[in-house]
């Protein structure tokens, strides 16, 4: 069997193309890809608008969503809003974060993303024990006997995994996965190091659940994670594998440099938050005499499967160091707008070398479109210029970028690679008159009217197809955390 969708007008290889048809095998992996086709035959759906390849969000930390609209009351910083974050990481259990990052992983469906990269370090129960160790049933301290007793959720709710599961190793691990396979988003999961809550600090008890002790630990952990989902949710055909596991340190605060060599043993992507604030580079010269690129440079981590989220305050040298071996850069522009974080270098980042991605980080919005004209909209600022990045490289960056930081089978529409892509509308009040690819600076996700992943549709006209309406989802995701909506 095989599925076909003929598209009215497409980006492929790296221009637009007319009359695109897409041809599916039953794995969701593309077989053919046809140019110049004048009508969609019989057997085939026809796509209007404009056709990209599915975007690839390459940094997400999924539950910051809650956040939304709840933290600009009293303005702020960076510091303050993380605190109100960790109240809401120390709200989440398996159970529940299936129910919000299921909410999620559909809205990013519907922004125009197919793919995500999540860096996740949410790993252990509230009180820091690792599930799947002995806990007597209905301990005070056992976080899902609370849920059990404490929360309403719905009968036959797919987020109501068994007692079972939640006592299994890697649980919250488990419950993004399933959120990411029922969405239909592809995820390549960021299992994180987080050992320290700042250079030669302990883990304050907010952060608890997040670390592993040793660095020992964490390898243990991650080892035994990739061999975990390499059973349940085991490498396929391109267009039929949802669920990949990849490696992170959470930034140079949270992970001793003594430690950071032990990255370089490991394969495929690893991801870092670096630079995001003027505080870390302060506390990393005053530590170790050296910026957080150089220190990671040191530590022979700097190469091409690194990437560097954020990456917004960086010396001349910091962006030498970064662009010689290709390493990738996700700008997260959205978020680093909101959070006053500044504007990174993009711009000299890619003319040194670098790949450019992009990730919507603590999705201040989940909207593809959005965050890529960001981008371009930060350099204009910063610089004084526009056209700093053409839309070819725009485009690029949220699609070829993305799947490069990721090492996902995605981000073009050609041979072998899974069938994900997004339609845009070129009618609406916002893209009408855009010229081709430039319509890339004036579409939004109102403009997303079919995302596809894996050759199936996952999301039209702004509803999910298998799991409905996204409000609704998001409605049981607050009621499972007893927040407000």
């Amino acid at each position: 069997m095989s599925t076909r969708y003929w598209c009215e007008s497409a980006w492929v290889d790296g221009a637009v193309a007319h009359g695109v048809l897409l041809s599916a095998d039953d794995t969701g992996t593309l077989t053919a890809v046809e140019t110049g086709i004048d009508a969609a035959p019989s057997d085939a759906e026809a796509v209007h608008g404009f056709v990209l390849p599915g975007g690839v969000n390459a940094h997400s930390h999924a539950f910051h969503r809650m956040l939304r609209g709840r933290t600009h009351g009293d303005g702020g910083t960076f510091w303050t809003w993380r605190e109100v974050m960790y109240s809401v990481a120390a709200k989440l259990d398996p159970q529940s974060y299936e129910t919000v990052a299921r909410a999620v992983f559909a809205e990013m469906l519907a922004g125009g993303y197919t793919s995500v990269g999540e860096f996740h370090y949410v790993h252990h129960a509230q009180d820091g024990t690792p599930y799947g160790a002995d806990r007597p049933r209905g301990d005070a301290a056992d976080p899902v006997a609370e849920a059990d007793e404490h929360t309403e959720r719905p009968r036959g709710d797919a987020s109501d995994a068994n007692d079972d599961d939640e006592r299994r190793a890697h649980a919250m691990e488990r419950a993004l996965a399933r959120a990411a396979a029922s969405a239909g988003i592809r995820i390549r999961l960021l299992d994180t190091c987080y050992l320290t809550g700042a250079i030669d600090s302990e883990l304050s008890a907010e952060q608890a659940r997040f670390g592993d002790g040793t660095i020992d630990g964490y390898m243990d952990r991650h080892t035994d994670l990739i061999d975990t989902f390499s059973d349940e949710f085991p490498v396929k055909a391109p267009g039929e594998s949802f669920v990949h596991v990849g490696a992170a340190i959470h930034s140079i605060r949270a992970v001793p440099a003594a430690n950071l060599p032990r990255f370089a043993e490991l394969s495929g992507p690893v991801h870092v938050h670096l630079s995001e604030q003027p505080a870390e580079n302060d506390a990393s010269q005053a530590a170790y005499g050296a910026s957080p690129t150089e220190v990671l440079a040191r530590s022979g981590v700097v190469d091409d499967r690194l990437s560097a989220v954020h990456a917004t305050h960086l010396s001349e040298e910091d962006i030498a160091i970064l662009g010689g071996p290709r390493s990738t850069i996700v700008m997260c522009p959205c978020t680093e707008a909101d959070l006053a974080d500044g504007i990174g270098p993009a711009r000299e980042l890619a003319d040194a070398g670098a790949v450019i991605s992009l990730g919507s980080d603590q999705h201040v919005v989940l909207d593809a479109l959005r965050e890529t004209q960001g981008l371009e909209a930060g350099e204009r600022l910063r610089s004084g210029q526009r056209g700093r990045f053409s839309p070819a490289e725009l485009i690029t960056a949220l699609t070829e970028g993305g799947a490069r930081s990721l090492d996902l089978p995605v981000g073009a529409l050609e041979v072998g690679k899974a069938c994900d892509f997004l339609a845009l509308r070129t009618d609406s009040m916002r893209t009408m008159g855009s010229l081709d690819e430039q319509i890339i600076l004036t579409a939004s996700s109102s403009d997303v009217h079919l995302t596809v992943s894996g050759g199936q549709v996952r999301v039209r006209d702004g509803v999910h197809t298998e799991l409905g309406e996204i409000a609704e989802l998001y409605s049981r995701a607050f009621a499972v955390l007893e927040m407000e909506g």
